[in-house]
């Protein structure tokens, strides 16, 4: 077996240091400005990275992000398996349950907030390839993915918005809720297969694709659910809890990513289906869920947000044109749907427009599609900046907005 040099290894441990501290810093930094912590880490490594430190003090940012090559393996390797325990844990938001319980408002909602941002983008980028410069040259899967790219919201930013808002137990905040599960559960689903597509081309077609897809998803919502969900107990005696749950939670999650990655899916999708799998049951407390959370948002997710800031040189690769399109299609697509589907489902005119503001918040999920969409070599540099740019921006102004729209008016409960 290979292994690391004891330089290669002190290399690997200094730079997990370093990078946990900065983010975290810069995080804690930002969020006394009212800022989502990933909005500190993101800018921590735009600032550590080839864009500033990195173009001044090559040194140093190697140090950070290490230039070793098989020491960056092992840091790309962690920083994969950062993905992977994050999409778990955004599965783990998803309650089914709430899904199917909300009414005509929240139905609207969800549908139409997914339909028209879906579709803008697609057929922007489709007649519109040439605006966003080189990509994939396979039109149809970047087509798709910047369709997804718009339609996928940020479920952990607003909750944490609707929360800091006491909106979170309203009627418009559970209408955002669900609509945003709603969203992230076809989104992703939509993802994998674009993933799928790029990956398997050789292997099977798109149809296969679609099944494998949906046979996976229906499984595990079905069969492996009810099995977890009538195991917990059984694993609770047996188990050091909620430590246990810790160990048996993550190892499932990624099995899963294992099992969708070999049969030509994306690992996330697997691990983001056992994270609503498990998240679902009855015998998995707030508590439990976050204990998981905790363990991945403070340690795992610092690291992947913070490396997005060394993917690229932001500087260089940011297009002023190609950013305020992205940025046109997403704030258009997801507040026009917001905003037509509680018109629909009977709200007045600033609910629903505060209930698109909402919904538009895009935040750490768009920049993991974004991160995985530049590493398959979907996109090119500058549509992976001004995706990172409109996921910043969307999120910062999301709260705001529904505070002044919502400031004097009554919500209902």
């Amino acid at each position: 077996m290979k292994i690391l040099s004891h330089h290669e290894n002190l290399v690997l441990i200094l730079s997990l240091g370093l990078l946990i501290i900065s983010a975290r810093m810069f995080g804690e930094f930002f969020r006394k400005f009212k800022m989502p912590l990933v909005v500190g880490e993101l800018i921590a490594g735009i600032i550590l990275g080839p864009s500033l430190v990195g173009h001044y003090f090559p040194e140093l940012s190697g140090l950070l992000y290490t230039q070793n090559p098989n020491a960056s393996l092992a840091l790309n390797g962690i920083i994969n398996m950062s993905i992977i325990m994050l999409l778990f844990v955004a599965g783990m938001e998803l309650n089914l349950s709430i899904i199917r319980q909300q009414g005509k408002a929240a139905l609207s909602t969800s549908v139409l907030s997914l339909i028209l941002p879906l579709g803008l983008g697609f057929a922007t980028a489709f007649y519109g390839y040439k605006l966003f410069g080189k990509n994939s040259s396979d039109i149809i899967a970047f087509a798709l993915f910047m369709g997804t790219s718009m339609a996928i919201s940020a479920l952990p930013v607003i909750a944490r918005t609707l929360i800091d808002l006491n909106l979170f137990k309203t009627k418009i905040g559970s209408i955002i809720i669900t609509a945003a599960m709603f969203n992230d559960l076809i989104g992703w689903i939509l993802f994998s297969m674009i993933m799928g597509m790029l990956k398997g081309s050789a292997n099977h077609s798109i149809f296969l694709t679609l099944l494998y897809t949906i046979a996976y998803a229906i499984l595990m919502l079905t069969v492996v659910r009810i099995f977890i969900n009538k195991s917990l107990p059984w694993a609770e005696k047996n188990f050091t809890w909620p430590g246990g749950f810790l160990s048996l939670s993550l190892g499932l999650a990624f099995l899963g990513a294992a099992f969708t990655e070999y049969i030509g899916l994306h690992a996330i999708f697997g691990a983001f289906i056992i994270g609503i799998t498990i998240g679902d049951s009855v015998h998995v407390t707030e508590k439990m869920k976050d204990i998981v959370n905790q363990f991945v948002t403070n340690i795992f997710a610092p690291l992947f947000f913070i490396s997005i800031g060394f993917k690229v040189n932001f500087l260089d690769h940011f297009s002023l044109p190609i950013s305020l399109l992205v940025l046109t299609i997403a704030f258009t697509g997801k507040i026009a749907g917001g905003y037509l589907g509680a018109k629909l489902g009977g709200l007045t005119n600033q609910e629903s427009l505060a209930i698109g503001f909402g919904m538009n918040a895009r935040g750490a999920m768009e920049m993991i599609l974004a991160a995985l969409a530049l590493q398959a070599n979907l996109i090119g540099e500058e549509v992976f900046v001004a995706i990172v740019i409109m996921a910043v921006i969307t999120s910062v102004v999301a709260g705001p907005m529904m505070s002044w729209l919502l400031k004097d008016k009554q919500v209902q409960v």
